[in-house]
């Protein structure tokens, strides 16, 4: 029984690497949706630091803004500072390398969304 529990584990592990997602460093378009609903589009950047850690910097209507970001499994979130306020986006890691986030900033209800584009 335990063989059939380890070799289960092992298989499973073996599917979950095979599964991993990863994240470009480069150039991105931004496609977003603000809090009032209302659009925007811009660039971003993403400088990797390490394979799970990065920067990223945007900039969207002129103003830049930038944060430090984190690769988890299919997940990807950033925590940056537009002008005085602090934000957090979590991405979700599409199998084509796309990005399709959902994004909150301090002192204002709801969210927002954004789709990062890898440009080749």
């Amino acid at each position: 029984m335990k063989k059939i529990i380890i070799a289960a584990a092992l298989a499973l592990a073996a599917a979950s690497g095979a599964n991993a997602q990863t994240v470009n460093a480069g150039k991105y378009t931004v496609q977003g949706t603000n809090l009032d609903g209302s659009s925007y589009a811009g660039t971003a950047e993403i400088t990797l630091a390490s394979e799970t850690t990065c920067v990223i910097e945007w900039e969207t209507a002129g103003v830049k803004s930038t944060g430090v970001c984190m690769l988890n499994g299919d997940a990807f979130a950033a925590a940056y500072v537009l002008e005085d306020a602090m934000g957090l986006i979590v991405y979700q890691v599409k199998g084509n390398g796309t990005l399709d986030g959902a994004w909150t900033i301090t002192g204002k209800d709801g969210s927002g969304t954004e789709v990062l584009t890898e440009v080749k």
